[in-house]
């Protein structure tokens, strides 16, 4: 799971339903763009809005649809243990390669019970597991101390980190620098500096609008052309803040859609954006393409 990883949209036709034809269609379309590996079933796919037997439908036609060479990271973490396994085996049986395993949510867990939990997860799981830490959504952020006990689980194979916070990143890379460890960044505005702090990738929601621009960021840190990377990074932070904090992933479908993305529709309590957002939306991402 290095490079240029995204939490793939999943598309809903009128009726609500996912539209598994536009799901495989926006999986060609991402990746002929430039993206290395697909998450579905992650916070931008809508996840928490899709039922246990949708789930496991969607990461199979991600994965039937991903060509030959591109890994499939699926979303597979619940409040709860059970909850989780049932999805990651799901997952496995639908032809993910890892899952991917957000911090149990709802109630409160001191990091012991979190570190407790992973072991429990990554014991049980017929994937490799990735840890993900989204305080946003979670209210709970994984401890550095925590990641570096998780690490040298045999099962653990990485982390993606959506905090944002550069300093605690870098503090994740420190704990984590012996083992083998894949440290993924999940904000698209620190995607080159967090390179330059030694990621492994990052999982961007940006990517769904704009897959070639956040390849280039990618391309020119491996290149060795750190400065390129930066700059480019810098001319996408106003629609990376447009996708993710400013208008959500509605924001981000109508991005997507300004570029006939087989985007789909929003499923609710989602509602789509403001035909004047959309709008501007659409002049951002003419703008920044």
């Amino acid at each position: 799971m290095n490079g240029l990883g995204v939490p793939l949209a999943t598309p809903f036709d009128d009726a609500g339903d996912v539209d598994h034809g536009a799901l495989a269609d926006l999986t060609a379309w991402v990746t002929d763009r430039g993206v290395d590996f697909l998450v579905p079933c992650g916070s931008n796919s809508e996840a928490e809005l899709l039922t246990a037997e949708e789930r496991a439908a969607v990461v199979e036609t991600v994965a039937d649809a991903a060509p030959d060479g591109v890994p499939v990271l699926a979303g597979t973490g619940s409040p709860g243990l059970r909850e989780t396994l049932d999805a990651t085996e799901r997952a496995a049986d639908a032809g993910a390669d890892a899952a991917l395993v957000v911090t149990p949510f709802y109630y409160d867990h001191d990091d012991a019970d979190v570190e407790a939990y992973y072991r429990e997860v990554a014991d049980a799981s017929p994937l490799p597991v990735y840890l993900y830490s989204v305080p946003k959504y979670t209210g709970h952020a994984l401890a550095p101390s925590t990641v570096a006990a998780l690490a040298d689980h045999p099962n653990v194979a990485g982390m993606k980190d959506s905090t944002g916070d550069l300093g605690g990143f870098q503090r994740l890379r420190e704990r984590t620098a012996d083992a083998d460890f894949d440290l993924l960044v999940g904000s698209g505005s620190v995607f080159a500096p967090a390179l330059d702090a030694g990621a492994d990738g990052g999982v961007l929601a940006l990517a769904n609008a704009a897959p070639e621009r956040a390849s280039e960021i990618w391309d020119a840190h491996a290149a060795g052309d750190d400065e390129r990377a930066r700059a480019v990074n810098r001319d996408l932070v106003e629609l990376n803040h447009a996708v993710t904090a400013g208008h959500g992933v509605p924001g981000l479908k109508a991005a997507m859609r300004s570029r006939g993305a087989p985007a789909g529709a929003v499923r609710s309590p989602h509602r789509p954006v403001p035909e004047a957002v959309a709008a501007d939306l659409a002049a951002l991402v003419e703008d920044t393409i």
